[in-house]
C-alpha cells in the first residue's frame, strides 16, 4: 500500500529481526515502505500486518536486485521515487579462527554483507541522485569496528561494508546524499548467532546469558528510524549502539 507521503523507502533483510523491526517502525511513522528479504511467506505475512509492499528478492543475485529497482520505481512513481535505501540485510556464519575458518562461509558473508548492500546501491543510487534528497543507510556491526578471535570472517565482511559506507559518504555528498552508518553490538535476535552457530539452539542461547537487557530489534529499529527522520541537512556519519551492559567489544557484563 502506497500512502500520500513523500516519505518513500526500501529496507532489506525484512523478513524477520532488525529489518522486519525496521519496516514496522517506519510504517508506524507513515512511511511508504518496500520490504525486501528471500522469504516469500515472512513478507507476506508482514505486508499484511504493516501496509508495507513485499519484494521478495535475493540481493546477491543481479536478476533479483534488477527486478526489486523496477518494482521500487512502479511502487513509487507517483509518490516522488524513493528517498531512502535502508540495508540491513546481512548475517554471520561461523566462530572458527583463522588457521581452520571455513572459506565457503567467509564468502557467504562477503557476498551478503559487502556485495549485496553494494548492488542495492548502485540499483537505487541514480533515483536518490535524481530526488536531491535521498538518503542511504547501512546497518554495519561492532564486529567492523574491532576484531575479536573466531570472529575474522564477520570481521572482515564488516570492515568491508564500513569501507563502503565511507567511501560513498565522500562520493555523493556533492548529490546530496546522506550517507549514514549505524553499528549495532549485541542485539539478540531470533536467528542471528543461531544461524551463525549452524542451529546449536544451546550454544546460541549462551551467547545472552546472564546479560541484563541486551539489545532488541526494536531498539535498534528505533535508532534506525531517528536516524532517516532527522532533518536532510543532518548526516549521523556513525552511530555505534550497545547495552549498557556491553562497555566495549571486550568487556560484557554477565550476571
Amino acid at each position: 500500500m502506497v500512502e500520500n507521503t513523500s516519505r518513500n523507502a526500501v529496507v532489506t533483510g525484512a523478513s524477520s529481526g532488525i529489518g522486519a523491526a525496521t519496516v514496522r517502525a517506519l510504517r508506524a511513522h507513515g512511511w511508504n515502505v518496500v520490504a525486501v528479504a528471500r522469504r516469500a511467506e515472512r513478507l507476506a505475512e508482514l505486508a499484511t500486518e504493516t501496509g508495507a509492499i513485499a519484494c521478495p528478492a535475493d540481493i546477491s543475485k543481479d536478476d533479483d536486485v534488477a527486478r526489486l529497482r523496477s518494482a521500487v520505481t512502479n511502487a513509487f512513481a507517483n509518490h516522488g521515487g524513493v528517498d531512502t535505501v535502508i540495508n540491513i540485510a546481512g548475517g554471520a556464519r561461523g566462530v572458527d579462527p583463522v588457521g581452520s575458518a571455513s572459506v565457503q562461509d567467509w564468502e557467504w558473508m562477503y557476498q551478503v554483507n559487502v556485495l549485496g548492500t553494494l548492488k542495492v546501491i548502485q540499483a537505487f543510487l541514480p533515483a536518490l541522485r535524481a530526488h536531491g534528497r535521498g538518503t542511504v543507510l547501512n546497518l554495519t556491526s561492532t564486529a567492523g569496528l574491532v576484531a575479536y578471535e573466531g570472529g575474522a570472517g564477520y570481521n572482515a565482511a564488516k570492515f568491508g561494508q564500513h569501507a563502503l559506507n565511507n567511501a560513498l559518504r565522500l562520493e555523493e555528498a556533492e548529490h546530496n546524499v546522506r550517507v549514514i552508518e549505524v553499528a549495532p553490538g549485541l542485539v539478540q535476535t531470533e536467528e542471528f548467532m543461531l544461524n551463525r552457530l549452524g542451529g546449536d539452539k544451546e550454544s546460541a542461547a549462551k551467547t545472552y546469558q546472564g546479560v541484563a537487557e541486551p539489545l532488541t530489534p526494536e531498539d535498534v529499529a528505533e535508532v534506525v528510524r531517528y536516524a532517516v527522520e532527522l532533518p536532510q541537512h543532518i548526516n549521523i556519519d556513525q552511530l555505534v549502539v550497545r547495552p549498557v551492559a556491553q562497555a566495549a567489544a571486550h568487556k560484557l557484563i554477565r550476571h
